[in-house]
């Protein structure tokens, strides 16, 4: 903690410097409430400073109910921080001022909301608070279709059906010609089985077999089925199928991310229709610039579009995933019965919550499905239109109309860009049907604007850079070494060079030897708009070489042949061979990894 400490005060006096103002009080402040409070200060307290920073510049003055922890009776502006807060807000009134300092609003976020998103545990009281927030929300999620009026269905049915009647119907004709292809990801499954173990999977469900074929998956080729493999399947009933095991991960320290563990199986057929689903997208001119995934680019910059000519707005929502209902998704794909029977027969419908047991859940995935994120996007899409077409007073007849509102209009995730001017009816529609919009982290009334990870103000680029990790105190701690070296970097290109200095005395005491590199070197080095520097050339390659420490891993020994090899290798896409040539005797991520010193090119 004190190194986490000594980083905050020079990043600290460094912003002081750029803005002509001092911190030498804020960072007593600092140092006092951390020792009383310790890391929670700094991951929690300080946090909702910046969040509340940001609600204030969005509305265009200080909220009352804002700053309450660090403020004193009778002053608009809190004593923390009021060095910067001056340069943004009238000190007297609380109003913001009509040119504000980019240089401030930046160093404030920077300086608050730094370890907002450390990757450490919640305690245990925390966790289970998330676990029953997961599960109250999918108790309201359950009850949606009895509060939502019968023409509120069809009119959601029928402006989805206008939306994506042709994606829909070419991912029924990529069913109906075979022409889906499932794979195996990287991660965990329910069932614990290892990456190259997916391949030897004999578990099926009744359910997967109403529209998928286990010989047609499973096996490689139809010439090694015979009875003993067909014996050899786990069928599942319903009642017997492995659920969804609902674990937490870190996100903040103040609550915990829930994501869900698919079974192997289910998460093989997944990913065959999010195949499918993302390669129709991508050819559809509206849809692909509404909804598709490839980048999170287009809604950055329309953040940025919208923080200038305060024509667009950007949305946040809470618990996005899990209040995406079932019922919804049921309602999309009416009129396509394979298609909906392909996608709800691989979805998973029991969950093991810690603290609940086996639920049976409303919501249609977990963060964890293959087609949670899509499916969330096509339903979100259809609530905002919904939400649009009131706000003008007339429903869109064809797909020609909704084109006006290509380039004003997209969602990735929780991350929603709508017109500025429907944003109210926008939000009422998300909320009717179900959704949660987090109004804190929303914003249309002033200039600043969020989306994707990336923050503007007036068109000015206002994003931080967040420190993840502990510091290392040895270079054996290798994921906080690999992720200062990140951040290092990250804040050089962010111009915060003093700090960067600082952080270069600490790597280089760590890793002896921290050289410049390219961004794109395997080194663990220094990014720098210099050129890099080489030390040697090699005698073979006549390149040139540096000494630096590299990231070595290995991926745990996993064996596979016969059947499961062969249908790896039917399952490989493109025709170039794999990059590992040990594919079938080493696969999956590795357990372990060090840092090791090596000469490597520096490019």
């Amino acid at each position: 903690m004190k190194s986490l400490m000594s980083l905050w005060s020079v990043l600290a006096s460094e912003c002081a410097r750029r803005c002509s103002t001092s911190t030498t009080r804020d960072i007593k402040t600092v140092t006092g409430r951390v020792e009383h409070e310790g890391m929670s200060f700094l991951t929690i307290t300080l946090p909702s400073f910046g969040k509340d920073f940001q609600y204030c510049l969005d509305q265009g003055m200080v909220v009352p109910e804002s700053f309450l922890p660090y403020r004193k009776i009778g002053s608009c502006l809190p004593s923390f921080l009021r060095g910067f807060t001056e340069l943004v807000f009238d000190s007297g009134t609380g109003v913001l001022l009509d040119h504000p300092s980019i240089e401030a609003i930046h160093s404030i976020r920077q300086l608050t909301l730094l370890y907002s998103k450390m990757n450490l545990p919640c305690s245990p009281e925390r966790t289970a608070k998330a676990m029953d927030g997961f599960v109250e929300c999918d108790v309201d999620i359950s009850t949606l279709p009895n509060r939502l009026l019968d023409s509120d269905v069809s009119e959601f049915r029928r402006l989805g059906l206008m939306l994506f009647r042709s994606l829909f119907s070419s991912m029924e004709s990529d069913l109906h010609n075979d022409r889906i292809v499932p794979k195996h990801g990287p991660g965990a499954t329910a069932d614990r089985l290892t990456s190259n173990g997916k391949y030897n999977g004999r578990y099926w469900t009744r359910r997967l077999g109403e529209a998928f074929d286990f010989e047609s998956f499973l096996l490689p080729s139809p010439r090694f089925y015979c009875e003993d493999m067909a014996d050899s399947v786990d069928y599942r009933e319903p009642e017997d199928e492995i659920p969804v095991k609902v674990i937490s991960v870190p996100k903040t320290q103040s609550t915990p991310r829930i994501i869900a563990i698919e079974p192997s199986t289910l998460q093989y057929m997944q990913q065959g229709l999010l195949e499918s689903l993302n390669r129709h997208v991508r050819k559809d001119f509206l849809l692909s610039n509404m909804i598709c995934s490839d980048s999170q680019l287009p809604n950055q910059l329309l953040a940025k579009e919208g923080s200038v000519h305060q024509n667009l707005a950007s949305i946040d929502l809470s618990e996005a995933s899990d209040r995406v209902s079932l019922f919804l998704v049921e309602q999309l794909l009416f009129d396509f019965p394979l298609l909906k029977r392909a996608i709800l027969s691989c979805r998973s419908f029991k969950a093991d919550v810690p603290g609940h047991g086996i639920i049976n859940i409303a919501k249609f995935a977990s963060m964890g499905s293959a087609l949670c994120f899509p499916m969330e996007a096509i339903v979100f899409l259809t609530m905002i239109l919904l939400g649009i077409q009131k706000n003008q007073g007339h429903r869109f007849s064809s797909k020609a109309e909704i084109f006006s509102l290509s380039g004003r209009v997209r969602v990735y995730g929780d991350d929603i860009i709508c017109p500025v001017d429907s944003v109210h009816n926008v939000v009422d529609s998300l909320e009717h049907f179900g959704a949660k919009v987090n109004r804190r982290k929303s914003f249309w009334i002033g200039r600043f604007r969020e989306s994707c990870g990336k923050e503007y103000y007036d068109g000015h680029d206002v994003s931080i850079v967040k420190f993840r990790r502990e510091f290392p105190s040895q270079r054996q701690h290798v994921a906080e070494v690999v992720s200062l070296v990140s951040f290092r970097n990250q804040l050089y290109f962010a111009g915060r060079w003093d700090t960067v200095k600082y952080l270069d005395e600490k790597l280089v005491r760590l890793l002896r030897v921290f050289p410049i590199v390219e961004e794109s070197s395997s080194a663990l080095g220094r990014h720098s708009f210099l050129s890099y520097t080489a030390e040697r050339e090699c005698d073979k390659l006549h390149r040139p070489l540096v000494k630096a420490c590299v990231l070595v891993s290995r991926s745990p020994k996993d064996h596979l042949d016969g059947p499961g090899a062969l249908l790896k290798w039917f399952l490989k896409r493109g025709h170039d061979p794999l990059f590992d040539r040990h594919h079938l005797e080493r696969a999956g991520r590795p357990r372990s990894a060090y840092i090791k010193t090596r000469w490597v090119t520096p490019y």
